[in-house]
C-alpha cells in the first residue's frame, strides 16, 4: 500500500474556497437559524474543515425582524449588558430588541455559537445581517441557501 498517496490536506485561509450565501430568516426559529449559520461560517459543512483556520463561507441574513421564537421566549428572554459604571447593568427583553435592533439579536445568537478566541472574532466578520430583504453585497453574487434542506 502506498502511504504517500494518503496525505491529509489541511485547508488554510488561502486555499479555502469561500462562497457567499443569502439566508432568509423569515419564519425561522432564532436558535436553529443561528446554529446552522454558525456551522456555515465555521466551515463545518465542508469536507476540508480545519478547526484552526477560516475555511468557512460568508453568510448574509435578510429579514432579521421576521425571526420567530418558541414558547414564551419573546416575553421572558432577556439580554444583559453592562455600561461600565456602578449600577450600570441594563436588561432588554427579546420583544424590545426585536422592535429596536433585530440585526443585533441574530448577530448575538450567532456570535455565541462561534469560538471564543481570535479565530471566532475573525469568523464573526463573515456574517452580515440586514433588516428587510435588501442587502449591500450584490457584487459578491451570493447564492440563496435554504436552511430547511441544510443539515
Amino acid at each position: 500500500m502506498d502511504t504517500l498517496s494518503y496525505k491529509t490536506i489541511s485547508a488554510n485561509k488561502e486555499t479555502a474556497d469561500k462562497q457567499w450565501f443569502v439566508v432568509d430568516a423569515e419564519g425561522q426559529t432564532l436558535g436553529r437559524l443561528a446554529s446552522k449559520v454558525a456551522k456555515i461560517i465555521r466551515g463545518k459543512h465542508k469536507p476540508n474543515f480545519t478547526p484552526h483556520a477560516d475555511c468557512g463561507d460568508n453568510v448574509i441574513v435578510v429579514n432579521a425582524e421576521k425571526v420567530s421564537f418558541s414558547g414564551a421566549k419573546l416575553v421572558d428572554k432577556e439580554y444583559v449588558r453592562y455600561t461600565g459604571y456602578p449600577g450600570g447593568q441594563r436588561f432588554t427583553t427579546a420583544r424590545e430588541m426585536l422592535a429596536k435592533h433585530p440585526e443585533r439579536m441574530v448577530e448575538k445568537a450567532v456570535k455565541g455559537m462561534l469560538p471564543k478566541n481570535t479565530l471566532g472574532r475573525q469568523l464573526f466578520t463573515n456574517l452580515k445581517v440586514y433588516k428587510g430583504t435588501e442587502h449591500n453585497q450584490e457584487a459578491q453574487k451570493p447564492t440563496v441557501l435554504n436552511l430547511d434542506t441544510f443539515k
